[in-house]
């Protein structure tokens, strides 16, 4: 049986991925910042599942105080994990830091799977990592001297750029890591709670917008695919749009920057710098 630990698994695109992979009775466990969210979630899972188990957790991602518990808690429980779905992300209006001093964007897009990942590399080995990316990448531009994003602040500029950091990290990790297959992908401009986080124009926008963007399920069928199935089984550094291989901007392919970002982001986490963990 196929077991799957998927964040953001709450709304949007990872609900609608965890009810269909609970569908083609895939074990799930499910990381959402709320708790009754999550439990629903998970029963709607169980309703249309058959007897794979659902587990539930709880943790804010954009801590990586709560990143870590979550990798202690899977570690705990599950000896091997067949896919990690990095699918929690978000769009803030304004620059704030999170408790920890991490501008909350880059916290939560980037740094969050990139930690989570290294701290269950060993239970992923052989497995697939997919990860939640954006063709708004397109929109961004990395700067390692300002990955908090001090010197300026514009709400998709930096969306886009950590999206950005999704591809540079997947390409990155499919070349640190080659016992696994690590892929991203673009879900296309879903109808979900994205850009809602805080009033103003990006809430007003994506609520106007809304009736002309794809549904979570749509959103959600290149997660499922690059999760389970066999036609995306040797896939690994890839980045995907509709379920086939896509090159990625310029700057999302360069090696350079890549290799960059993961010293950058290992020194900012507390990893050990110039290995994959």
């Amino acid at each position: 049986m196929t077991f799957v630990l998927l964040t953001g698994a709450t709304r949007g695109i990872g609900r609608a991925a965890a009810i269909e992979l609970a569908r083609e009775g895939v074990e799930l466990a499910l990381v959402g910042r709320e708790p009754e969210r999550v439990k629903a979630v998970a029963q709607e899972a169980e309703a249309v599942g058959g007897s794979a188990p659902i587990h539930q957790h709880v943790a804010d991602l954009a801590l990586m105080a709560d990143v870590r518990a979550l990798a202690e808690e899977a570690r705990d429980r599950y000896a091997h994990i067949d896919v990690l779905a990095n699918n929690a992300g978000a769009l803030f209006a304004s620059r704030k830091q999170t408790s920890e001093g991490f501008e909350q964007t880059f916290a939560l897009n980037h740094l969050a799977p990139f930690l989570l990942t290294n701290l269950l590399r060993d239970r992923l080995h052989g497995g697939r990592v997919v990860t939640t990316a954006s063709d708004a990448h397109t929109s961004g531009t990395l700067d390692l001297d300002d990955l908090q994003s001090e010197k300026s602040y514009s709400a998709m500029r930096v969306y886009g750029t950590s999206k950005l950091c999704n591809i540079l990290f997947t390409r990155e990790l499919a070349k640190r890591a080659p016992e696994l297959h690590a892929n991203c992908f673009h879900p296309g401009v879903v109808r979900t709670g994205f850009g809602k986080n805080d009033n103003g124009i990006w809430k007003v926008l994506t609520t106007l917008g809304g009736p002309f963007f794809r549904s979570p399920q749509r959103g959600a069928r290149s997660l499922v695919w690059l999760a389970v199935s066999h036609g995306a089984a040797e896939l690994t550094g890839e980045y995907v749009v509709d379920e086939k291989v896509k090159a990625p901007s310029a700057q999302a392919q360069d090696e350079t920057l890549a290799e960059g970002l993961w010293e950058h982001s290992a020194a900012l986490v507390g990893l050990p710098t110039g290995t994959a963990a």
